[in-house]
């Protein structure tokens, strides 16, 4: 149900494509996120001379080999301030983000910034999160239509999550626990094409 909702909010978007002038609105695509082999689809919209919207979302859902179990979606709306041109140079934006995951039975010994990411090996987590967070990036013009973007975000997320002992059976070991997380929240090398 959720995905369906994603992807009416996806195609409102894309429709107001219609009615936009030349560099005024970009797609993109996180080519980080294409090769986990996560779906993503971005766009951009200018609505001043040096301010743009940008709302990207991402889904995977796919099952790995062996149980490992790293299934999300998200969505990522940003307001960016570019420096000179839009969609050209430096930006710096202020991003929030949400969305429901699925992880379980990924073999690591990660302990990150107050996360411990070792759990995964023999749990799987389900549950929902929220947050913000601020971003600086810089676009760089290929041709008249294709730009390539670089983009780094720091800031929080709050999830709320369930666990289970094993990726694929087992009765909840944890219920509705929460976590804080400050930290990176965006990485980001997008191929854009430019209206």
């Amino acid at each position: 149900m959720k995905l369906k909702n994603y992807a009416i909010l996806l195609s409102f978007l894309l429709c107001g494509s219609a009615f936009v002038k030349a560099q005024n609105m970009a797609l993109k695509s996180n080519i980080l996120y294409d090769a986990s082999g996560t779906v993503n689809l971005g766009i951009e919209a200018g609505f001043a001379p040096r301010w743009t919207l940008d709302v990207s979302g991402n889904y995977n859902g796919w099952v790995r080999s062996h149980g490992r179990t790293w299934k999300h979606w998200m969505l990522q709306p940003e307001a960016r301030y570019w420096f000179c041109d839009r969609f050209a140079g430096h930006f710096v934006g202020i991003h929030a983000h949400g969305g429901q995951y699925n992880v379980g039975n990924l073999k690591n010994d990660i302990s990150f910034l107050g996360s411990d990411l070792s759990k995964l090996s023999d749990r799987r987590y389900q549950g929902w999160f929220v947050g913000a967070g601020v971003a600086y990036g810089y676009s760089w013009i290929l041709s008249r239509h294709w730009n390539v973007e670089a983009e780094i975000g720091l800031g929080y997320a709050y999830t709320r999550f369930d666990a289970y002992p094993c990726a694929d059976c087992g009765t909840k070991l944890i219920d509705g626990k929460s976590h804080h997380y400050v930290g990176p929240t965006k990485a980001a090398l997008n191929l854009i094409y430019v209206f």
